[in-house]
């Protein structure tokens, strides 16, 4: 769903929005306000993000559609609130966000050009490094920001923190709000959302991965992001959603087994890994695959 008329901040909240492929302002303006009803913090950082990006977009002449789909906004956004989940509001931090979010529109516009599907890679590739000099090189103190575990651990909890901690959030309601989001968007991504969301904690908990985190949806959040790309009204879409998914847990787990810092990077190797296959499968079986 888009909206029929043009309102001049409609690009960034539609790049907001575009975080879970949803180039809709009121999705958006939905992410925002869960993302302030958890931290006041992290929806400024957020604000600071996304207008950074676009703007970078703006000033170095980037196709207007592109800009207005909000496709400079969201890996912006996502640089901004996790570096304020990660580390403690200090002056230098505000400085990273301004940078890595230019940076980041930056690295989509060398991706769109390019026609690869770069989904979320810029925001991880920024964040990381961006970890790594905040954790080596200029060591800066950790975020206050405290996530309460919840003592209800049932379906609901889990496909709402499957899309709250998509964007860094943990409480109930602002993973209902982004479902909502998402939802006035386009309903079929979201309940898809919601299934690989209880999918995702399923799977890790055969895993025997620690249940504090499966409902908090740590391995939830991946899934969920694979199956709002993959969603579509064909049966068949259903298919690729499924394996998509089980991928992205796979690659959650690998990668928490390591130590690595997980990101969406799940969801982005899920999805290239996805693509392949069903291009292959375009190849072999057309009228089976569309």
């Amino acid at each position: 769903m888009r909206e029929k008329k043009m309102f001049p901040i409609a690009p960034y909240f539609r790049g907001v929005g575009q975080i879970m492929l949803q180039p809709n302002g009121w999705t958006g303006l939905l992410f925002l306000v869960g993302i302030f009803y958890d931290s006041v913090i992290m929806g400024i950082a957020a604000m600071v993000a996304v207008v950074t990006g676009t703007l970078t977009a703006k000033l170095l002449k980037y196709d207007e559609t592109e800009i207005n789909d909000g496709l400079y906004g969201f890996s912006a956004t996502l640089v901004g609130v996790a570096l304020t989940f990660y580390f403690a509001p200090v002056p230098v931090i505000w400085v990273a966000v301004v940078l890595g979010s230019a940076l980041a529109a930056m690295f989509q516009h060398a991706l769109i050009v390019r026609k690869i599907p770069g989904f979320t890679f810029p925001f991880i590739v920024i964040t990381w490094i961006l970890l790594f000099v905040f954790r080596h090189l200029y060591v800066l103190p950790v975020s206050s920001e405290v996530t309460e575990a919840l003592n209800a651990y049932d379906d609901f909890t889990v496909s709402t923190h499957g899309f709250g901690e998509v964007i860094f959030q943990g409480s109930v309601l602002a993973g209902l709000i982004f479902f909502l989001g998402v939802f006035v968007s386009s309903p079929v991504a979201a309940l898809y959302g919601v299934a690989a969301s209880v999918l995702g904690a399923y799977v890790s908990e055969r895993f025997a991965e620690p249940m504090t985190d499966i409902h908090m949806g740590l391995f939830s959040f991946n899934a969920v992001l694979c199956a709002i790309t993959f969603s579509g009204k064909k049966p068949v879409d259903g298919i690729w959603v499924l394996i998509s998914v089980l991928l992205s847990v796979a690659i959650d787990l690998g990668m928490l087994s390591m130590h690595w810092a997980v990101l969406t990077f799940p969801f982005v190797a899920a999805s290239w890994i996805t693509l392949a296959l069903k291009n292959g499968a375009k190849k072999l079986m057309p009228a089976l695959v569309e």
